[in-house]
């Protein structure tokens, strides 16, 4: 089993999560948005193997170099273009793509490319488990923002061949507000990809 922590950090309310192994007690820390004191209560006494990144948006990375420095863990991310403003640390990191697995303890989370919002997003899909961090692929109200329109058509994409193949059980966690069943909402994600958007980017609702 894993336990999934999570606390909204950082100015932008954004949700970090911790993972913890129950049989092992290690665990991973995602997306460090701020407040490092939060951050380390999420994961209370386990024995923390990496950093992960769903996304390289500064709101989800305020307290990464300041984790790597208190954690001296390796950092773990896509290799995607990142955010403008995001300066690699001078910490040890890989690459995760699409298809790759991570172990810690005895969890594996399997990683699933999801562009869109931004080149480098990525969600992680816990094993036998129907919960899955999905960083600000999808929220319960509508999917990420894009800033361009080749960016929205990529969000589409990935909603109708990444999100909607898992199963209605799925719990999404994302970014920002939050969780919910994927089930709840197919048929809104559904009839907001099957309809003529123009030229639209930008904040979108499904009902849009």
């Amino acid at each position: 089993m894993v336990t999934l922590n999570s606390d909204q950090v950082g100015p932008w309310g954004m949700n970090s999560y911790a993972l913890i192994c129950d049989q092992t007690q290690e665990s991973v820390l995602i997306d460090p948005g701020g407040d490092p004191e939060k951050l380390n209560a999420m994961l209370a006494n386990s024995r923390p193997v990496a950093i992960l990144l769903t996304h390289t948006h500064i709101d989800h990375v305020m307290a990464l170099e300041t984790m790597l420095e208190q954690l001296d863990v390796p950092l773990l991310l896509h290799p995607g273009e990142h955010a403008s403003d995001f300066t690699m640390p001078d910490y040890e990191h890989s690459f995760l793509n699409d298809g790759d697995s991570f172990v810690f303890g005895n969890q594996t989370l399997h990683v699933r490319y999801a562009p869109g919002h931004i080149g480098d997003q990525i969600c992680f899909l816990i094993d036998g488990d129907q919960r899955i961090i999905v960083g600000d692929t999808i929220f319960a109200g509508g999917p990420g923002k894009t800033w361009s329109h080749a960016g929205f058509l990529e969000s589409l994409q990935t909603l109708e061949h990444v999100v909607l193949p898992w199963p209605d059980e799925s719990v999404c966690f994302p970014g920002h507000g939050p969780s919910f069943r994927l089930g709840d909402i197919r048929p809104q994600v559904e009839a907001f990809i099957a309809k003529d958007h123009g030229e639209f980017f930008g904040d979108a609702e499904w009902g849009m």
